[in-house]
């Protein structure tokens, strides 16, 4: 599906030094795939994400969010390292959701909302 709506849209993005159309399909997952992320915690996830991503220069085309992982299908422009885009959403959102949030640091251990990989 994703590659569906990446393809038939085949939008280039001109810049100023290049065109592009360059998408990631990133999946993380919760610390110990515990299942933390009820509805509520989702809904405020996508807007987290989206607010991120405007603030940090790239766009997010669609999203899922599990109560143990997230999906997301992100574009960029080719200076935007992916690992970029990642460490953004979930240093940003876990900071935050901990703050608005406190009892996910008793279910998660040692402050940590997502698992290191992706």
């Amino acid at each position: 599906m994703l590659y569906t709506i990446c393809m038939k849209k085949n939008n280039l993005i001109h810049a100023r030094t290049c065109v592009y159309n360059v998408n990631y399909h990133i999946v993380w997952s919760t610390k110990y795939r515990k299942e933390v992320l009820d509805d509520n915690l989702q809904e405020e996830l996508k807007n987290l994400f989206l607010e991120i991503a405007g603030e940090k220069g790239f766009t997010i085309a669609t999203m899922e969010i599990m109560p143990d992982h997230v999906h997301i299908f992100a574009s960029a422009h080719p200076q935007i390292a992916p690992s970029y885009i990642v460490k953004m959403l979930k240093g940003i959102s876990a900071r935050k959701l901990f703050i608005r949030h406190p009892e996910l640091q008793k279910q998660l251990w040692k402050g940590h909302l997502w698992n290191s990989s992706f």
